[in-house]
């Protein structure tokens, strides 16, 4: 067994990995700062006038990075409690109950933001389109998760019960991210992808980057405060 591994699994116990999770949470906050200043800077500030939505399209710079993060946390809140139902790892738990709350707060800018820019875009604060009904779903399953946690009294059945519905639940990501390419969805098309160039100005990018990597750093120190203090409540 090699020194690498060993430090992985002396990680692994709550008691040694408290003193790291506050390191990492310090950093990461000042990041999420640094980050969103200057995201929000370059979205408002610097990005140009969108030429169809004209000063409406700003939102994005809350919404899309909010709803790449609910999906996102879902997918590794429902990694880590697939890690802790395989191997009955505490810490393994601990991470994705302290995930789930972040999660919903994301999936709810979405939503929120999401009616902000639909009502002068769609002329309507909602409808029941493919993307947003599938993005609700994902806001009832950070609910139940975080009901399912909070009922019931015994920690062990909590985390296994829970750890099966964020599982299952996973099959709704895929349904959120491709809603738009398999019904006919008033919700617009990605701007962003992997497999082909962006569709809007490099410092409309930019500012929405930058954003996305605030929440991504709000999220790590948000989420590793709280499993730091189940750690100290339990002890």
């Amino acid at each position: 067994m090699t020194t690498d591994s060993i430090r992985w699994f002396w990680y692994s116990s709550p008691q040694t990995f408290f003193p790291l999770a506050g390191r990492i949470a310090r950093i990461c906050a000042v990041l999420a700062v640094v980050f969103g200043v200057a995201g929000l800077y370059t979205g408002f500030f610097v990005a140009p006038t969108d030429a169809t939505q004209g000063e409406a399209y700003r939102i994005i710079y809350i919404h899309v990075p909010a709803a790449w993060m609910s999906m996102f946390l879902y997918v590794v809140m429902a990694l880590w409690a697939a890690i802790g139902l395989a191997f009955n790892t505490r810490l393994s738990f601990l991470m994705a109950r302290a995930l789930a709350p972040t999660g919903a707060l994301f999936t709810f800018i979405a939503l929120w933001t999401g009616s902000f820019w639909g009502k002068p875009t769609w002329g309507t604060w909602w409808v029941w389109d493919a993307r947003l009904t599938s993005e609700l779903i994902l806001l009832f399953l950070y609910f139940g998760y975080i009901a399912l946690q909070a009922t019931i009294d015994d920690r062990r059945r909590a985390d296994r019960a829970g750890a099966v519905l964020a599982i299952v639940g996973v099959v709704n990501i895929p349904i959120i991210y491709y809603s738009v390419k398999w019904w006919n969805t008033l919700h617009q098309g990605a701007s962003v992808s992997l497999s082909q160039a962006p569709s809007m100005a490099a410092t409309m990018l930019t500012g929405m980057l930058l954003m996305a990597l605030c929440f991504w750093a709000y999220s790590i120190a948000v989420a590793l405060t709280r499993v730091r203090a189940e750690i100290a409540q339990v002890g």
